[in-house]
């Protein structure tokens, strides 16, 4: 079955006291493929309604009698297992800050003001649930290695490198279309670790760990991930969920990719001087790999274009790290990249000027 077949066999459940708004949803994603929907308009059933149908969407309203969808929301909480990725999308007219921040303080993964663009709603729906479909089957694959760890074949991690490389593309797809920030910074990793003298085995695994730093991105709403002015204070705080979000989507593992990768999730943005998040760790308490990962990710940042600026030029990118040193980066990995980039510079036009991959 292909990709799109599944995202289309979705179970979508609609909660909306208007009959009118219900239809109109219905009939867009009936006309779009999405047969298996359900609906109420009566919010006191959205919880059986639920438990029933496991829905893998939620097309929330807010403002409704009995239960608005603040209550709604508490109420699925304890439903919904630690760790899973539950998309709710909530439909509102009222855009207001504080009911924005408030529902994604409830859970929340995106929101869409009403009326809206058939075709912005229909691209969240599509987004949404290939989240959920890669979430899912990482979920699964992580059963069905707990259940053959005994008899792990090269096919099998093969395979599982492969998946753990298409979530890191399915992250960082959401704000960098190109999908190669990922594979520099795995790059650019790889040979920090070479140059600070790490062993064979372990270059590689953070070399393939790396591109996973952001995964937790996935469970960011795209209003924030994609903003290109400051957030605010509480939008920034649901920005560093990223770190956590992506080490428990990667928690449990036990093959050491994994273990590394949760790790790296977790750590890359704490500082030098311990004023980083989420754990406020400093100097050598921040593992080696996390620190590693902090100036290949922050340096690829600088000098590339993102989706909220352009890109640095590599002399302004380095006065700002170096200026960073010994707060929030580790300086040693600092003078890493700069002998790395020193013989990159030096290579023989011929040779194009580029890292070249070390794994």
């Amino acid at each position: 079955m292909t990709v799109d077949a599944e995202i289309h066999q979705a179970r979508i459940l609609v909660i909306d006291d208007q009959e009118a708004n219900v239809q109109l949803l219905e009939g867009l994603l009936h006309a779009h493929g999405y047969t298996n929907v359900k609906s109420a308009t009566d919010s006191r059933q959205a919880i059986d309604q639920y438990a029933e149908f496991r829905p893998d969407l939620l097309l929330l309203d807010l403002m409704m009698p009995h239960l608005d969808g603040f209550q709604v929301m508490e109420r699925l909480k304890p439903m919904i297992a630690d760790g899973d990725y539950f998309p709710i999308l909530v439909l509102t007219a009222d855009m207001t800050l504080p009911t924005r921040q408030r529902a994604l303080a409830s859970g929340a993964r995106d929101f869409l003001v009403k009326p809206s663009d058939a075709t912005e709603f229909m691209l969240r729906v599509r987004n949404l649930l290939e989240t959920r479909l890669l979430h899912l089957k990482l979920q699964e694959y992580n059963r069905t290695l707990e259940q053959r760890v005994r008899e792990r074949t090269q096919e099998l991690e093969d395979t599982h490198l492969e998946v753990l490389e298409r979530l890191a593309l399915a992250a960082e797809f959401r704000d960098d279309d190109t999908g190669q920030h990922t594979r520099r910074v795995g790059e650019s990793a790889a040979h920090l670790a070479l140059e600070l003298g790490l062993a064979g085995a372990q270059v590689e695994l953070i070399g393939r760990a790396a591109p996973l730093h952001d995964v937790g991105k996935i469970g960011i709403p795209d209003a924030i991930l994609l903003r290109p002015e400051r957030l605010t204070p509480l939008e920034f705080e649901v920005m560093k969920t990223h770190t956590t979000i992506g080490a428990r989507m990667l928690s449990g593992g036990r093959f050491a990719l994994l273990r590394l990768a949760e790790t790296i999730a977790l750590s890359h943005h704490e500082h030098w001087d311990g004023t980083g998040y989420p754990q406020g760790l400093a100097g050598e308490e921040i593992p080696i790999e996390a620190r590693i990962v902090a100036v290949a990710d922050a340096f690829d940042a600088m000098t590339n274009d993102r989706p909220y600026r352009q890109a640095l030029t590599r002399k302004e990118a380095w006065v700002i790290l170096w200026a960073g040193a010994a707060r929030q980066w580790d300086k040693t990995v600092l003078e890493a990249l700069e002998s790395v980039h020193w013989r990159e510079e030096a290579m023989p036009a011929a040779a194009g000027g580029a890292l070249q991959p070390v794994l």
